[in-house]
């Protein structure tokens, strides 16, 4: 399972995880999970040779140890004293960073009283959507926040290995189709439509509504002729090629988007104050941006921070040793979807070759990298029956083995699951009360004294892995009221469709130049 973990302080900070973290605060955990189907077939592939036949160590020895080292260091105090540290962290990396603590453009947020039809595009690894959003709080009950059309495109490998504008000209195409359905709607055959952008790739940020091209990655060659120049103009050269009447007004990336979502459903959302910020870390801005910014969106990418804070494990360190860019994502590494299935996958085959978990039987696939989905670690921990049969099958379906596992090595599993993800939740949890009691000593702020804070949040992990959510919320409470806090000073809240919502949110908030 792959993806980012996204999160938008409400307050004040911008965070992305991938990504996809944010602050007052909107938090984005971009993963993807989903449901486990039962296998097909009762028919197993052969598994590969035994691999230990003497084990070195029983299965119990080798259980209590996974479970001592996932369990270290969780006591509230110890992950207090962490969070003390990571404020350090965030300080150093506000004064003085080119790749984390990065102030967005954005320095406006909804009043929540915006209203109008936009267009809002969402440029990921694998999806293309647009959608027709209409702001308004016109119905009783409803948060202003209405999708009257969207549309979903696959990005395939025909499609990623477009080059230069043929890319953005495959983009017009669907923006022009979505236009024409909209002057279906109204009745009319040239109604201009403003669009924001969520693009979930590296851009130079120029402006709110500009920023230069840089490489995309994941296999993509659309940058091929044109990296370094405008995406906004990129894509607006399509549109006006095929004469459509839309206008580009804003790029943000998603987890901004998540933001200003949650921004105009809660209109006490806050940014961290400028003058958190190291005067370098600006750059060159036009005046006029600095005399209306008092306070602005940063892009923390808090997936960067941490290695030296949090204790990891053997199992974390080679996956570390291994990835193609080690020590860059620390936190990253430890608690999003794509990594909490691998560094369980560690664990078994260890368990496998030194503990003869499975009778020393390797598992099919087991072997290689990044092969345990993290959605089977779901199925473990929602599987309460006594024999665990639908989580066995869902294993033994990617995994095969000649023979049933025993009941102690599914529960076994179960834990291996259970501990990785409660400490993925608590390492997280950790994270956002840095930010947040960073933002009370920003803002000269009591933690007795201040209000509510509601951390907006976008992902499957999140959302739907088993307890997850529960357990970041329940150490977030604990460690807010070791602050001085109440508990709920800081709570966790699902923000669906940010992307989306926070493109249309971003054109409408932000006022021309």
């Amino acid at each position: 399972m792959q993806s980012a973990i996204r999160y938008c302080f409400c307050f004040a900070f911008q965070f992305w995880i991938s990504s996809k973290l944010g602050l007052a605060m909107s938090t984005m955990i971009a993963s993807t999970i989903r449901l486990i189907r039962p296998p097909q077939s009762n028919k197993r592939k052969r598994s590969q040779n035994v691999v230990s036949e003497k084990p070195t160590r029983t299965m119990d020895a080798c259980a209590a140890e996974v479970r001592d080292l996932l369990r270290v260091s969780l006591e509230p105090q110890q992950l207090l004293d962490m969070s003390d540290k990571l404020q350090l962290e965030y300080r150093a990396k506000l004064e003085a960073s080119e790749i984390s603590m990065l102030p967005s453009y954005l320095h406006t947020l909804p009043t929540g009283r915006e209203t109008g039809d936009f267009l809002a595009l969402d440029v990921g690894g694998s999806t293309f959507r647009i959608a027709l959003i209409r702001l308004g709080k016109d119905e009783p009950g409803r948060d202003g926040l209405q999708v009257r059309r969207i549309r979903s495109f696959v990005i395939g490998k025909a499609i990623r290995d477009l080059k230069g504008r043929a890319f953005f000209d495959w983009m017009a195409e669907r923006i022009g189709d979505m236009l024409a359905e909209y002057n279906h709607i109204k009745g009319t055959t040239d109604a201009n439509l403003q669009m924001g952008l969520a693009w979930s790739f590296p851009i130079e940020q120029t402006s709110p509504r500009s920023g230069k091209l840089l490489a995309m990655g994941k296999g993509f060659c659309a940058t091929h002729g044109v990296e370094g120049q405008d995406l906004s103009e990129l894509i607006m050269h399509s549109c006006r090629a095929r004469n459509l009447n839309v206008d580009m007004r804003a790029i943000v990336n998603d987890g901004a988007a998540t933001l200003l979502s949650q921004a105009y459903r809660d209109p006490t959302t806050l940014f961290l104050p400028c003058s958190a910020l190291g005067t370098a870390k600006f750059g060159i801005r036009p005046s006029s941006w600095h005399a209306a910014a008092e306070h602005v969106l940063v892009n923390t990418e808090i997936s960067m921070f941490g290695r030296h804070v949090f204790p990891r494990t053997r199992w974390d360190d080679e996956l570390n040793s291994k990835h193609v860019l080690p020590d860059f994502q620390p936190l990253e590494y430890m608690i999003t979807g794509r990594y909490l299935g691998e560094i369980a996958r560690l664990i078994l085959v260890e368990a496998i070759t030194t503990a003869g978990l499975f009778s020393g039987e390797m598992p099919e696939k087991l072997c290689e990298p990044y092969a345990l989905d993290t959605r089977i670690l779901a199925g473990f921990q929602t599987d309460t029956s006594r024999t665990m049969s639908k989580a066995s099958a869902a294993f033994l379906d990617a995994h095969a083995l000649p023979s049933q596992p025993r009941l102690s090595e599914l529960h076994f599993i179960r834990e291996i699951a259970q501990l990785i993800s409660r400490r993925a939740a608590t390492y997280l949890a950790t994270a956002l009360h840095a930010l947040w009691a960073f933002r009370m000593e920003a803002e000269e702020l009591q933690p007795c004294k201040t209000s509510h804070i509601t951390v907006a949040c976008d992902g499957t992990i999140i959302e739907k892995y088993p307890e997850f959510r529960a357990a970041c919320q329940r150490q977030l409470d604990e460690l807010c009221i070791l602050s001085g806090a109440s508990k709920g000073a800081v709570s966790l809240a699902m923000a669906p469709e940010s992307s989306l919502f926070g493109a249309a949110v971003a054109v409408s908030c932000i006022a021309d130049d």
